[in-house]
C-alpha cells in the first residue's frame, strides 16, 4: 500500500497489513490472513500476525495501519473478557459485532488522518437455528456500519479484489474444515500473485498464512503451524505443476 499522509501533508511511514479472507463451511467458519506488512513500496515485515482469537467463539482479522489495528484488536479482546467476567455470560453474536462496530466508529478521526483500520469478524453463533450454518462473517466500513456477508465468504485488504474473485469460484458452504482451509489458502495465494502488498507462502523462510477455525466443538483455535505449512506447500506444488503443464 502507499504511504499515508497526515493532516500536515507529510507522508507517514506507517506499516500496513493485508490480506484477510473468511470462509463459512459446514459446521463452522474460518478466517485467515497473509503475513506481509508493507511501508510504501518496502516490505516492513514478513511475519506480521493479522488474525487473532478474540474469545471462545470469535476471531478478528485486521487490515490497514498496523499500530492502530493491533491496539484495536487487543482492546477488543479485553472488552469481551471484561463483559464476560462482570456479567457471567459471553456477549451474544450481535453484541460482539456491535461493540467492534463502535470501536471502528471511534477511530474515524484517525481514519480521516490516513490511519485507517479495517477489521473482519468471524464467529460461531451458539444460538443459530441451524447449527450447520452457525458460522457467520461480518464486515465493517470506516463509519462503523456492519454488514453480514450472506454469501458465506469475504475478504478485506489490498489483495481483496483478487481473493474475492477466487472465493467466488471456489467457495463451497458444504465443504469440511480441511476443504475450507484449502479454499482460503488458495484465495490468499491468488491475492499474492497479483498484489505486491500481499505475501504468499514463503517455503524458504517457512512463513505461512495464519488460519483460525471456529466450530461448536473446538471453539476458536489457530491452525497448528505444521498443518498450515502442509496445506500451503501443497498449494505451491499444485500451482507449480499447473504452470509446468501449461508451459
Amino acid at each position: 500500500m502507499e504511504q499515508t499522509s497526515g493532516s500536515s501533508g507529510v507522508p507517514l511511514d506507517v506499516p500496513h497489513g493485508t490480506t484477510i479472507v473468511a470462509v463459512v463451511f459446514a459446521g463452522g467458519v474460518l478466517i485467515a490472513g497473509d503475513r506481509r506488512g508493507t511501508s510504501g513500496t518496502m516490505i516492513a515485515t514478513r511475519e506480521l500476525r493479522k488474525v487473532y482469537v478474540t474469545d471462545e467463539y470469535s476471531a478478528v482479522g485486521i487490515a490497514g495501519a498496523v499500530g492502530p489495528a493491533l491496539d484495536m484488536v487487543r482492546l477488543y479482546e479485553v472488552e469481551l473478557a471484561h463483559y464476560e467476567k462482570i456479567e457471567g455470560v459471553a456477549l451474544s453474536f450481535g453484541g460482539k459485532t456491535n461493540k467492534l462496530a463502535a470501536m471502528v466508529r471511534a477511530n474515524l478521526a484517525m481514519a480521516e488522518a490516513g490511519l485507517v483500520v479495517m477489521p473482519l469478524f468471524a464467529g460461531y453463533d451458539l444460538h443459530a437455528e441451524d447449527p450447520k450454518r452457525a458460522g457467520r462473517i461480518v464486515s465493517f466500513d470506516v463509519l462503523g456500519s456492519r454488514y453480514e456477508e450472506i454469501d458465506g465468504y469475504h475478504s478485506i485488504g489490498s489483495g481483496s479484489t483478487f481473493a474475492m474473485s477466487a472465493l467466488k469460484k471456489t467457495h463451497d458452504p458444504d465443504a469440511d474444515l480441511e476443504g475450507a482451509v484449502r479454499i482460503a489458502v488458495e484465495a490468499l495465494y491468488d491475492a499474492a500473485d497479483d498484489d505486491t502488498a500481499t505475501g504468499g507462502p514463503d517455503v524458504v523462510r517457512r512463513i505461512y498464512p495464519t488460519v483460525v477455525t471456529i466450530t461448536a466443538e473446538t471453539g476458536a483455535v489457530e491452525l497448528p503451524d505444521a498443518q498450515a505449512a502442509a496445506v500451503s506447500e501443497a498449494v505451491v506444488r499444485d500451482r507449480a505443476e499447473r504452470y509446468r503443464r501449461s508451459g
